[in-house]
């Protein structure tokens, strides 16, 4: 691996960190910021309380990607290890599968017609999507 596309991977890891911690924080404010709270108050109460448990427990996820990508970005990089080189596969494979949501699972009745929504939802696919390359080019691309 030549040295500027090692330090171009070394730096885009470390930008996938920030913007994991990043989603992390945001997730935690998502009801507020997507207006959620009164279709929540019509869910039933375990519905309810599985969602924001599952929120907390997403960005504590997220987070921990995010702390351990910034440590070890150098060696994930490098893929200096099994685990640096498994880590990787992970969240590449992980950050593909959420990007390639964007389209299989959100109805784009969510999206279609309205210009942020639309915004966002690109955002998030190409944003996911990126994040999957880098990871897995971290995993898969030798030179020699």
């Amino acid at each position: 691996m030549n040295l500027s596309h090692f330090l171009s991977l070394d730096l885009s890891l470390r930008a996938a960190a920030l913007t994991q911690l990043a989603v992390a924080i945001l997730n935690l404010f998502l009801v507020r910021i997507m207006k959620w709270k009164p279709d929540l108050d019509r869910a039933p109460l375990l519905v309810r309380e599985v969602f924001r448990i599952h929120i907390v427990f997403i960005s504590i996820t997220l987070s921990i990607f995010a702390v351990l990508t910034w440590r070890f970005a150098h060696e994930i990089a490098s893929a200096a290890s099994p685990l640096a080189i498994w880590f990787a596969v992970a969240i590449g494979l992980l950050r593909l599968a959420r990007s390639a949501m964007q389209w299989l699972h959100y109805s784009a009745s969510l999206w279609r017609g309205d210009a942020l929504r639309t915004v966002i939802h690109w955002a998030l696919f190409l944003g996911y999507g990126a994040m999957a390359t880098v990871y897995l080019t971290s995993a898969f691309w030798r030179n020699g």
